[in-house]
């Protein structure tokens, strides 16, 4: 134990409020008096409350960085589910006596079940960061609703008693938080890169990436590294033999072997040309909205097992959205966007989200909660309320309905324009109900929002209730998708609790995700490169797997590629194992922290992926961006 510390350091909250004041006793010369005089039992080392970082983590955690004070303490009751009581003992100082004499504070902590705290734990509590690098699990009781700004988390060190967590087969849905990718930006990533001019002959914002794990080619950890393959032949991702100038590995440069042909693009849209083209793929154009489109949707049904069917007429949000308000919608929505600015007041009126939200939620209820699709198609990651790089990447990949789209969740939260985000993608859901599709995130939850902000800008440039009602969308999304057969498409990852895929296609919605088992696993779990089965995660909730684990799966189901979003990476696209799974990021400059890229993963006919890259803009430059990209519609 390091030495006391004197500093005060509680927030004034009601939990430490004055024994008089929440008695309700009147105190007539003063306001509401709080306690501030716990002393905090040990010092914080300062690596982890002034952030300093190795490898994007806090040195005391090894999880995230710290605002304010480190607290220890064994906890002696769960008053709640959600609520622990932790007894602090502390040595407090009497002048008059000139000596210490031994006290204790009981010390309510708010945590999430996920932790499995128990009494007689030794616990080490912390103040999380808004906008942290890494989150935590959050679920709030509506009783403390106020204290979302200053909850208390527990993390890392249950030295006492520690419960396995092991969700029994049958266990139902989950939860989870944006955590950077353990190579961090120093890490070597799997990145082969071609060049691509727009029209106008300036260097243009996407990088295109081919990669390949059948023609043997170096990739991933180094140009030594050559992957094995699993012996399926699905995939086929060619290495390119050019760069983009601007990215962060162009000077590296991968070749085909000798005596292997690359595999072409073929059947490509423009902006996905193959590298061998000497003439520049311009942009691909916005196509009119009304311009019919071949489903993509391969196991469509009139009504998908697993939902529960809607209350309520069905024809009403049809009646209420007519093809040409949704059309209006969507320009105004548009218009926007290419502001590059900031409003505080929406563009739609209340009664319009509404109808949005309920004619949204009969659409994602009227199909499966496991989509399956037919190529081609583009795979985008985590948006978090970026509005202004969301309609860069449709600038960069089509406007639906030129392009067809797979959306892996994480819509909302930590951007400053959530609303707009989310509004624009459940209108174009419902325009094209067959050819654009939005897949539930770890933030499409309602515990989840309230801490990382979309609860917060609802209440701040709508209502409350408008927040009540996209959390009953988010309930109604489904969980996942499988492309062509052979890629697997999730926003986290795999879960010990699948054991086949109809499990997930009896996941009844609308539901909201639970604390443990196999919805909670899908949205939160992480690959890992050290874990060798399953092992906890840091996040403090469900799993982090190996790659026995994804080799176990692919073969069993026989796919090639897992892919998934959920984390921060460098290049905006990262492959793991071999090239059988890939996370897609797609919030460029991610929270103006990260100088990150954004991808979109493109699938064609053929199965062959390749990643086009939105650069990292921030200020004026986006606004400069946007403003160049509104002359040219």
């Amino acid at each position: 134990m390091a030495d006391a510390q004197i500093e005060k350091a509680y927030q004034k909250q009601h939990l430490f409020q004055n024994a008089k004041a929440r008695g309700g006793k009147k105190i007539v010369t003063k306001q509401k008096r709080w306690y501030k005089d716990v002393g905090l039992g040990f010092k914080t080392p300062s690596d982890a409350v002034n952030g300093t970082y190795i490898d994007k983590k806090c040195p005391f955690t090894g999880d995230v960085s710290i605002r304010g004070r480190i607290l220890t303490g064994k906890v002696v009751s769960t008053k709640m589910t959600r609520t622990i009581i932790i007894r602090r003992d502390y040595l407090h100082y009497i002048p008059k006596y000139n000596r210490y004499e031994k006290r204790h504070k009981n010390l309510a902590a708010h945590v999430s079940p996920a932790f499995r705290v128990e009494a007689g734990d030794i616990v080490t509590v912390g103040q999380c960061r808004p906008l942290s690098k890494t989150e935590c699990a959050l679920s709030l009781p509506r009783s403390f609703d106020k204290l979302a700004p200053t909850l208390l988390s527990v993390f890392a060190s249950r030295l006492a008693r520690s419960r396995p967590h092991s969700p029994a087969p049958g266990s139902s849905p989950a939860q989870m938080g944006q955590q950077p990718s353990k190579k961090g930006k120093k890490g070597s990533k799997d990145k082969d890169q071609q060049l691509d001019s727009s029209p106008d002959g300036s260097p243009d914002d996407t990088s295109e990436a081919s990669l390949s794990r059948t023609t043997g080619s170096s990739i991933a950890n180094g140009p030594d590294s050559a992957p094995p393959g699993n012996g399926m032949p699905g995939i086929n991702v060619p290495d390119s033999q050019q760069q983009h100038p601007a990215s962060p590995t162009a000077a590296r440069n991968y070749g085909t072997p000798k005596g292997q042909a690359q595999v072409p693009l073929l059947d490509q849209p423009a902006s996905l040309s193959s590298t061998s083209s000497p003439l520049p793929s311009p942009k691909p154009s916005p196509v009119p909205l009304d311009t019919p489109n071949p489903t993509i949707l391969a196991n469509a049904i009139p009504f998908a097992p697993g939902s529960a069917p809607s209350t309520g007429d069905p024809n009403g949000p049809k009646e209420k959205l007519k093809p040409l308000d949704v059309d209006d919608m969507i320009q105004r929505l548009l218009d926007v966007g290419y502001t590059g600015k900031v409003s505080k007041s929406l563009c739609l009126k209340n009664t319009e989200i509404t109808a949005i939200c309920q004619a949204a939620r009969e659409v994602f209820l009227s199909q499966p909660t496991l989509v399956e699709l037919s190529p081609p198609v583009k795979i985008v990651g985590d948006v978090h309320g970026q509005y202004s790089d969301l309609i860069r990447l449709f600038e960069m990949c089509g406007f639906p309905p030129a392009s067809n789209y797979l959306f892996l969740g994480d819509y909302v939260d930590r951007g400053k324009q959530s609303l707009e985000t989310i509004l624009l993608l459940l209108c174009y859901k419902i325009k094209y109900p067959e050819n654009f599709f939005l897949l539930r995130g770890n933030h499409e939850c309602a515990n989840v929002t309230r801490v990382y902000g979309f609860y917060d800008e609802c209440k701040r440039r709508c209502n409350i209730k408008t927040w009540k009602t996209f959390i009953d969308v988010f309930n109604c999304l489904p969980i996942a998708a499988i492309v062509a057969s052979k890629i697997f498409c999730v926003h986290g990852g795999l879960s010990p609790s699948l054991h086949a895929m109809d499990d997930i296609k009896r996941i009844q919605r609308p539901t909201d995700v639970p604390d443990y088992g196999l919805l909670n696993d899908l949205l939160w779990s992480d690959p890992s490169d050290t874990a060798l089965d399953w092992e906890d995660n840091e996040r403090g909730v469900s799993y982090c797997f190996g790659k026995a684990v994804i080799n176990d799966f692919l073969l069993r189901y026989d796919m090639d590629l897992i892919c998934r979003a959920h984390m921060v990476v460098e290049d905006g696209y990262e492959f793991w194992n071999d090239r059988t799974l890939v996370t897609v990021f797609s919030a460029p400059n991610y929270c103006g922290e990260f100088d990150n890229y954004g991808a979109c993963m493109s699938v064609s006919e053929d199965l062959l992926c390749a990643f086009e890259l939105l650069k990292p803009l921030d200020g004026a430059a986006l606004r400069k961006e946007m403003t160049k990209a509104k002359r040219k519609r």
